[in-house]
């Protein structure tokens, strides 16, 4: 491909110049580079928990327990390059843990708490954590299955702990959190990390019917700077106060609700609990929220279950969302009732956010808005590795040497070469782009189905019902039952001579897949439409084809 061509393009912003120093750490960037600022006494971040109540935690105080969590692992034999698996409920420890292990030049590897005891254990071993950060409650009912992760040696227990030795099948050292980092009293300094060097680990819905890993750099932090001036709309002349309605092992809640936040000496505000539509302006209204981010979801459950007004929230002066699409209504209603606009942007967890719309340019509905400056994305014919023109469709490419870019795909070699080559990271989504410059995402030419925000890959739903004895076959879809709202659906064909019902189905996708992968509804059906080589044509299959389904 000849490099001096580019699609058509219009750039709004001014030219952007990376500076991406040889060493650099995340961990160090959201803590201790605050220390001996007007910052490190600022509150870095309000947990606001159902069950304990409001905590907060100052710079310095976030600075001295990372110091305390990395000295922690020193003290038990973790170093450099081992994977800290990290399973926690939005709270102070999670950022404790998360940047505490960078510190100390380990890879974080956050992930959900909706995930079962079989789920953490695949990633446990899949990537080869030594370590596991887990709330004690949790523990309690997962241990006999996770610590049988062979790569596992530590358990560090957040909150009230009953269980500190013992009960697990590797026999384990676990430690209660609370009581280890208050016996630290010194540290050594952070691990000299290249900007280079990786950071954390993150796992998304992969098409194999298994998460993939996908390792990101020190870097990644640098490279997501744009996103903070063009997608943010931080006021220099106040402390913004960032509210996301996310959970942090997401990557969406990683960057913008934790560590580009951070990163700036803003103070990040999270919720532990039930959600509930009035949940979040309540909380914008009480902590004096002055941006508020989430997904589509939640802005349409505001608005459709709340009467709440602008006044009620004055110092609402930004909002964001990503996740899946804002639709038009929604951004409509949301102008009528707020009088604001909702900015959105599209990431991916290889590159994070990277497309955006931005206070510089008037929103198009229906447009992702624009590359952000630094990011050279091209739109590529892949057959022919040429841009497209203006108007027509061609797939995301990013240059491999942008420093937002993943490293590679975790023990799948074959996967990273099949997506990063010739220079560029082939994303797999397809847009197009008008004579302005604006860009209309138009999403994978693959099955993904985002779901209320998240990516469920069929192939993993699907691999965890066909182990059901009672399974021949599945194909999972993403079924709409209202506008812009889908839900997971299952179709399944049932071994000859077995009896069970869609309900007892739907059970046992309960029981073995995290609540946002679960179907919600099942159908049984006698066949699925196929391709000539037997391929099944998911895009043709509905409801019309089941002859039962669950209640």
């Amino acid at each position: 491909m000849n490099a001096n061509v580019r699609f058509p393009s219009f750039q709004p912003y001014p030219a952007w110049t990376w500076n991406v120093p040889d060493f650099f750490n995340i961990g160090v960037a959201c803590t201790d580079a605050h220390l001996g600022t007007d910052i490190e006494n600022r509150i870095a971040m309000i947990v606001e928990d159902d069950a304990l109540g409001t905590r907060s935690i100052t710079y310095a105080e976030l600075a001295e327990r990372t110091s305390q969590f990395a000295q922690l692992l020193r003290k038990l034999g973790v170093g450099p390059g081992d994977r800290v698996l990290i399973r926690l409920p939005n709270s102070i420890d999670y950022p404790t843990a998360f940047l505490g292990a960078m510190k100390a030049g380990c890879i974080a590897v956050p992930t959900s708490t909706l995930l079962t005891a079989e789920e953490v254990l695949y990633l446990a071993e899949d990537s080869g954590a030594k370590v596991l950060v887990m709330d004690s409650a949790a523990w309690l009912q997962m241990a006999e299955r996770v610590g049988l992760a062979e790569s596992l040696n530590l358990v560090l227990l957040s909150g009230e702990s009953q269980q500190t030795s013992g009960g697990t099948p590797n026999a384990l050292n676990v430690v209660n959190l609370a009581p280890a980092l208050k016996e630290i009293t010194a540290w050594s300094a952070p691990h000299a990390t290249h900007a280079n060097a990786p950071a954390y680990l993150v796992y998304t819905s992969g098409t194999t019917g298994y998460p993939k890993g996908v390792l990101h750099a020190h870097r990644a932090l640098l490279g997501r700077e744009p996103a903070s001036k063009y997608w943010f709309n931080f006021d220099d002349k106040q402390v913004d106060r960032i509210l996301h309605s996310g959970k942090f092992n997401w990557t969406y809640v990683l960057g913008s609700g934790l560590m580009d936040p951070l990163y700036l000496g803003k103070t990040v505000i999270v919720h532990e609990g039930k959600n509930d539509a009035n949940c979040w302006t309540r909380l914008i209204a009480k902590h004096g929220a002055t941006i508020f981010i989430g997904v589509p979801t939640i802005y349409r459950q505001i608005l459709q279950k709340t009467t709440t007004t602008k006044a009620d929230v004055p110092t609402l002066r930004f909002c964001m969302s990503a996740g899946e699409h804002l639709s038009d209504d929604m951004l409509t209603a949301w102008r009528t009732r707020f009088g604001m606009d909702i900015y959105e942007a599209v990431g991916m967890s290889e590159f994070s956010y990277y497309l955006s719309q931005s206070i510089h340019r008037p929103i198009r509905a229906g447009s992702a808005g624009f590359a952000q400056p630094g990011h050279d994305i091209q739109l590529l014919n892949p057959d022919t590795m040429q841009p497209v023109p203006a108007g027509e469709e061609g797939m995301i490419a990013i240059p491999e040497t942008d420093p937002g870019l993943f490293l590679r795909y975790w023990n799948l070699d074959a996967e990273t070469a099949k997506y990063k080559h010739d220079g560029y990271f082939f994303t797999g989504d397809y847009a197009k782009i008008d004579i302005e410059g604006y860009l209309w995402f138009l999403g994978r030419r693959d099955d993904i189905i985002k779901s209320f925000g998240y990516r469920v890959s069929p192939y993993e739903v699907e691999r965890v019902l066909k182990s059901h004895p009672a399974v021949a076959d599945c194909a999972c879809i993403g079924e709409e039952i209202e506008k812009d709202k889908l839900i997971v659906a299952a179709y399944v064909i049932l071994q000859q001579a077995q009896q069970v019902s869609a309900d007892e189905l739907l059970k046992f996708g309960q029981q073995h897949l995290a609540a946002y992968k679960a179907p919600k509804r099942i159908y049984l059906a006698k066949d699925f439409p196929r391709t000539k080589n037997g391929k099944i044509l998911r895009r043709e299959i509905s409801p019309a084809t089941a002859i039962a389904k669950s209640a």
